[in-house]
This record gives C-alpha cells, structure tokens and sequence, in this order.
C-alpha cells in the first residue's frame, strides 16, 4: 500500500501509511481498538493514557504467548525430524 488509509482508534482518525494491505492495515487498527475498548471496559474511569498503555501491554502478553507457542512447535518440529531421520538412518543403514 503506497497511500494512507484512514483508520479509526478509538474516535480518533489516524492516516497511516504502510507497506501491508489495506486489508490487513485495517485488520490490525480493528484489533487495536479492540483491545483498548476492552481495556476500557474491564479498567472503568482510568485516563485514555493510561488505558492504552494496559492496552499495550495487552498486546505485548498476546505476542510473547503466541512466539511462546510458536517456539514450542518449532522444538517438537525439530525433535520428531531428528526422530525420523534416525528411523530411517536405521533401516537404510
């Protein structure tokens, strides 16, 4: 994408610009925003700062888990590899 695109946080509007779709530009405000209404909700009276940054730090748990997650497969992956390999250095050898 070469041209802003507005998107709305929040009732606010923002232009960004980005190398992403505009469909997944829009996808990840919409998940933004989503996360700093639920801050909102689940927080009730604290400052538009102060929200954002639980928001924030909402978001950054959801990365580290899903790395964690993806960590994990990656390790499994590697281990039932290494498995087969054996296996059939077994049976070629």
């Amino acid at each position: 994408m070469v041209e802003p695109l507005k998107v709305r946080i929040l009732d606010h509007e923002y232009l960004i610009k980005s190398e992403e779709s505009e469909e997944q530009v829009r996808r990840i405000a919409a998940y933004v925003n989503n996360k700093l209404l639920e801050a909102m909700k689940n927080t009730g009276g604290l400052s538009e700062r102060k929200t954002t940054i639980l928001a924030a730090l909402d978001i950054a748990s959801d990365y580290f888990q899903l790395q964690k997650e993806r960590d994990d497969l990656v390790a499994r992956v590697r281990e039932r590899t290494k498995a087969l390999i054996r296996r059939i250095d077994s049976v070629v050898g």
